[in-house]
């Protein structure tokens, strides 16, 4: 066999008159030709999958593109856009991020890539001090504990039982709104933090309805409430320290010496709830909190929680549903006082649903569909997160052709989208019709229109869409249906100037005069004012 083989391949080495030299020349020709084709075709294919990253404005050396944005990063990636097209890079401190502003490319990062850009990255330095180490919802990556956490939370906190199971707390809380606003009737009132204590009472007497009652709840809620405005305002706060990382140990802002302390308070109240919890008489779970707290008794890791993770959901609870929801009822108010039409509409329909015998109930809702256009036209033009939390790709990918880098931070520019005349007939005009009519009446919340994401799309969609729905609605129909607004008189038009954070709200407060338009027996609340049940 060996001596075959030699004689076999002999032919090639052997310069006897058995080989041929000719056929030797043009074998070893072919060979390197073959060889040097598969090596041209190995680079140009390697050179055809390398992708051109996203168009970029210059900036300045270190501090990037900072320099030139204006206050409002949202609608200056907005102005962007218009410039580099429906997706860029910009460069903002040492950090780079991509800013996608056109729906087809949002589907491309939250429909056909959603897992792969499921992550939140590096979060910043206010969410890593407060959130218990970002392993709240909102802003832990995908994984096995963040969809267990979400698992949770839709289908035990946000189902449709446990919200109907807790209406008469919020409903108790609108009441006692009603009742202060009507004994504010012809003084001015601050729409905006009407509101935002309203949605945080009636979130907090969800969380620990039965579990806290009379001075130790409002103890509680009183204090919880002024960490909670501290808390979202110091999250949207712009920060040195996440642009320049190297300046992060200075915190020359000081934003995470006191998202620190607000962390430390918020853990202190949660703990004195979960204490009272575990001392009460009986530990049946009848609000969230006690919900939550049987899971930490489980010992199956699939369904169990560790206490940690209960207090960051229930501070997620609490942040996500309150300084959002206020935005919105105080932009769709500001709205509403510029177009007196569109709030004589809202009022006669409230009028006809409701009567002005009886205050609005969660009942009347799907009959209300003029004021759920107000509601979504607001969204549409003043979405509470413009730019929504943003993504991050687990691995290198891809956006419209663009390489995306595993890391990248990427922002997903719904008010630009919102606002874009390719896809909205006037855009800038409010005019809740629109969502009236036949093609757009389909229109929700749950992020099947790439070109209406007001809560987000995919798997990092808003879990707790239906209190936002249910909480905006039932506060702005009763102080629709209950009052008449007026402008004060040194005002002649409503100021909508933007302040921008991880919640935009109005830069300067609105404020209106209300007058009663029920009788004053509707806007008592069982004397509840007096025990202190209601705080």
């Amino acid at each position: 066999m060996s001596q075959e083989a030699t004689s076999l391949w002999s032919w090639w080495w052997s310069t006897s008159d058995q080989a041929d030299e000719t056929y030797r020349n043009i074998l070893t020709t072919i060979v390197l030709l073959l060889v040097i084709f598969w090596f041209i075709f190995s680079i140009r294919r390697q050179n055809e999958k390398k992708l051109p990253l996203p168009p970029r404005p210059r900036g300045l050396p270190l501090v990037g593109y900072l320099p030139f944005l204006g206050s409002n990063l949202h609608q200056s990636f907005k102005e962007l856009a218009s410039i580099y097209g429906p997706i860029f890079k910009v460069q903002l401190g040492i950090k780079e991020y991509i800013v996608v502003t056109s729906p087809s490319l949002v589907k491309e990062v939250v429909r056909d890539q959603d897992i792969t850009f499921a992550n939140r990255g590096d979060p910043t330095v206010a969410a890593r001090s407060v959130l218990f180490g970002t392993m709240d919802i909102g802003f832990s990556d995908y994984g096995f504990e963040w969809r267990k956490m979400r698992k949770i939370f839709v289908s035990q906190m946000m189902s449709h039982a446990s919200l109907d199971a807790t209406y008469h707390l919020r409903k108790l809380q609108v009441k006692k709104m009603m009742y202060e606003t009507c004994e504010k009737a012809g003084q001015l009132v601050d729409i905006g933090e009407l509101t935002f204590f309203t949605i945080v009472s009636s979130v907090l007497s969800m969380i620990w309805g039965d579990t806290l009652k009379g001075d130790k709840s409002s103890i509680i809620n009183a204090e919880f409430r002024a960490v909670i405005a501290e808390n979202v305002e110091l999250l949207g706060a712009p920060n040195i320290s996440d642009l320049f990382p190297l300046l992060a140990w200075f915190d020359l802002q000081g934003i995470e010496r006191k998202m620190k302390m607000i962390s430390l308070r918020c853990e202190n109240i949660l703990d004195a709830a979960i204490c009272h919890y575990n001392t009460a008489e009986t530990n049946e779970p009848k609000d969230f909190l006690g919900h939550l707290l049987q899971l930490t008794k489980l010992e199956d890791p699939a369904t169990s929680l560790t206490l940690p993770q209960v207090k960051a959901i229930l501070l997620d609870t609490v942040v996500g549903a309150t300084d959002t929801t206020a935005a919105m009822v105080e932009w769709a108010m500001a709205e509403m006082l510029q177009h007196q039409q569109v709030l004589r509409k809202v009022q006669e329909e409230l009028t006809e649903v409701v009567g002005l015998n009886s205050t609005v109930e969660e009942e009347h809702f799907p009959k209300l569909k003029y004021l759920n256009a107000v509601v979504k036209e607001t969204l549409r033009l003043h979405p509470s997160l413009p730019m929504l939390i943003p993504h991050c790709p687990s691995k290198d990918s891809s956006i419209g052709g663009y390489a995306v880098p595993k890391g990248a931070r990427i922002f997903l520019n719904v008010y630009a989208i919102q606002r874009d005349p390719q896809f909205w007939e006037d855009p800038l005009m409010f005019q809740p019709e629109r969502f009236l009519s036949t093609s757009s009446e389909s229109v929700h919340y749950l992020g099947n229109h790439f070109q209406f994401l007001p809560f987000g799309s995919g798997r990092r969609i808003c879990p707790g869409i239906s209190l936002a729905e249910r909480m905006s609605v039932l506060v702005l129909a009763s102080l629709l249906h209950s009052f008449e607004w007026k402008l004060p008189n040194y005002t002649v038009e409503v100021d909508f100037s933007e302040k921008f954070g991880i919640v935009v709200k109005k830069s300067e407060p609105l404020i209106a005069v209300p007058s009663p338009r029920l009788s004053f027996e509707l806007y008592s609340y069982k004397g509840s004012h007096q025990s202190g049940e209601v705080n």
